[in-house]
């Protein structure tokens, strides 16, 4: 009978042999629960959640998002890591807090925690038997095998000393029970999801407690704490779906890297190239075409990457890993959900009068993503549209909007102009899916242009005008009568060797100005600036910020440059330095910091406001 049933949904079936490698094999799929589209001609969708979404509308997202899209899309979904109440209570942040905490050894048994030898790890068939409203967790089923620290689980022997990472732990245990049994309302679907917790919890603790014993965790085992939350999280969705009615199924892709060609291993240091992420794009498409008509949430997290995936990727993994699986798939469409509409043409918490951007080109939203606008990275970016896949930014909070499309292709700002009443009747389907909110946005019943829509004249502005606080402006003067050469590679060797990415920079054959984050701590700026005083004289301003004035067709704008900084001018802001781009879509100039709400609406109400036809309008209080 075992042979004959489904696996849990909740568990990630070992996909060498076919089998599940979780205890729970409850029965075949209910008839009644909604599964992806049966038409074969039904494209892919990809749906990427934020932890933002994952934990604060994880029923939205399966009640008005997901449930909307099965009959006409086969929608795969990726999940982040839940967030917290607070940036530190983000169950990244906690993870990353844990693997600090089991190097800081304790020296009394007090401690903040204890790993009792008779309650913790022991290995038992048993299933539905975790006491969760105990104080402490003592689950009585062991790692699976499936799980990323099932490798490296151990029972600590008897007196072990306590461990100061438990309370950490414990926390980000209560967290996902707490969230768990917020959202969930089967019975049944939550003993299983409380269940997966607690297994998955006291895995971490024993993959914790390896790396106390050897004293030492690498950058891959930090990987895979880390990939605990997006396990976490994904789980928790996967609930929600199916307790609210959709076929859904959990999908860890903590194995899903390939071996090189040649069948060796990479090289821990070596650079991934982009054949690398190509196959990996590959690995991630044939596993999810195996869940069959299923719903696959899949953890953004992709297994051990050469060298490291936070140093290979960074944090934004989960973005990268949607947009592979999106190139995988073939999908139609890349829908990367927030808590904000899409992209406007400023920040409109900062700017009452900002507009939402229907249509944008990747070359901006890469420039908006580098001064400051949390838009999609350019590199993740990058692989969809290489492979002519739209970007869609939506709003989990209001699912019917239209949200910011992303689009490869160059030629769409002009069909987007155009009177005709379909423009994008020519289009493949694909297309048409990803114009149609546009579409609407853009015509009335006659056919014409909607007065308080898509604005057909909108080209012959700037796109987006976005501020980066938080800069720091160096600046570097040759004290040298003849200047060498060197100069500018001595200055450039120095930045090199301290890591330092340098935002904006301005040259000439004796000075250098530089805009550089201001993250980067007092000790090592410190030590920069004495390293770059080697060649001339360096002055520091802090509290700086950099202002981008951003468009495609800003190239053909005569005159717009002068608008900006006469705008500024006008409104009293001082100017510390100024660049514009090879590719001529992005004009920047540093601030002080304190002007940068004033400067932002300057420049929105002189370069991107759309007035009437022969109003003037005037320039607003912030001149006086």
């Amino acid at each position: 009978m075992e042979a004959s049933r489904t696996p849990s949904p909740l568990s990630s079936p070992d996909m060498s042999s076919g089998s599940s490698t979780s205890s729970m094999t409850p029965p075949s799929t209910p008839p009644n629960l909604h599964q992806n589209s049966i038409d074969p001609a039904a494209k892919w969708l990809v749906q990427k959640f934020g932890g933002t979404s994952v934990g604060k509308f994880a029923v939205k997202i399966a009640e008005d998002v997901v449930s909307q899209y099965l009959d006409q899309h086969k929608v795969a979904i990726v999940c982040s890591a839940r967030s917290g109440s607070t940036k530190a209570l983000g169950t990244t942040n906690l993870l990353l807090k844990a693997a600090s905490e089991a190097l800081q050894r304790t020296r009394s048994p007090g401690g903040t925690g204890t790993n009792t030898p008779n309650g913790l790890f022991r290995s038992s068939p048993s299933l539905g038997q975790s006491p969760v409203d105990s104080p402490r967790p003592r689950s009585k089923s062991s790692p699976r095998s499936d799980s990323p620290f099932g490798s490296l689980a151990m029972t600590p022997a008897s007196g072990a000393s306590a461990t100061s990472f438990n309370a950490t732990v414990d926390l980000i245990r209560s967290e996902h029970i707490t969230a768990a049994r917020s959202t969930v309302r089967d019975p049944e679907i939550l003993k299983e999801l409380e269940a997966e917790i607690e297994r998955d919890v006291d895995a971490l603790r024993s993959f914790l407690f390896a790396a106390q014993v050897i004293d030492e965790i690498s950058p891959r085992s930090k990987d895979s704490i880390v990939g605990f939350g997006e396990r976490l999280g994904c789980k928790i969705i996967t609930a929600v779906l199916r307790d609210r009615g959709v076929d859904a199924e959990f999908v860890s892709l903590e194995n899903i890297v390939p071996l090189p060609d040649d069948g060796d291993h990479y090289e821990e240091g070596e650079t991934l190239g982009q054949e690398f992420y190509d196959k990996v794009a590959v690995a991630v498409g044939e596993r999810i075409r195996q869940c069959g008509r299923r719903v696959p949430v899949v953890t953004g997290f992709f297994g051990p990457v050469p060298g490291s995936l936070l140093r290979q990727v960074g944090r934004g993994y989960t973005d990268l890993l949607s947009a592979l699986l999106a190139v995988g798939l073939q999908a139609s469409e890349l829908q990367i959900w927030k808590e904000v509409d899409g992209i406007f043409t400023a920040d409109p918490r900062k700017v009452p009068t900002a507009r939402l951007i229907p249509i944008i080109s990747p070359e901006e939203a890469a420039e908006l993503t580098y001064y400051g606008s949390e838009v999609v990275h350019p590199f993740t970016m990058e692989q969809v549209i290489r492979k002519k896949i739209p970007i869609r930014i939506k709003n989990v909070e209001n699912p019917l909007g239209s949200g910011t499309v992303i689009h490869p292709d160059p030629d769409i700002d002009a069909a987007c102009a155009t009177d005709e009443a379909e423009p994008f009747a020519g289009a493949p389907a694909a297309q048409q899916f990803a114009y149609k909110s546009l579409s609407e946005l853009t015509r009335d019943g006659s056919g014409s242009p909607t007065a308080g829509g898509w604005d057909p004249n909108m080209h012959k502005h700037p796109t987006a005008v976005t501020i980066k606080e938080g800069i720091v402006v160096l600046n570097v003067n040759s004290n040298r009568k003849s200047v060498s050469h060197g100069f500018l590679a001595g200055i450039f060797g120095v930045l090199d060797r301290f890591g330092v990415v340098v935002d904006l920079i301005s040259t000439s054959e004796v000075h250098v100005s530089m805009a550089i984050e201001q993250g980067v701590e007092r000790r090592s700026l410190d030590k920069l600036v004495r390293e770059l005083s080697k060649y001339g004289t360096v002055t520091v301003a802090r509290d700086m910020a950099i202002l981008s004035l951003v468009g495609k067709q800003m190239r053909h704008l005569v005159g717009i440059a002068g608008r900006m900084f006469t705008t500024l001018g006008q409104g009293n802001v001082n100017i510390e330095m100024i660049s514009q781009g090879a590719n001529e879509i992005n004009i920047s100039c540093v601030i002080d910091g304190r002007d940068a709400v004033k400067a932002l609406n300057l420049i929105h109400q002189s370069c991107l406001q759309i007035l009437p036809q022969g109003a003037r309008g005037r320039m607003g209080p912030w001149l006086f």
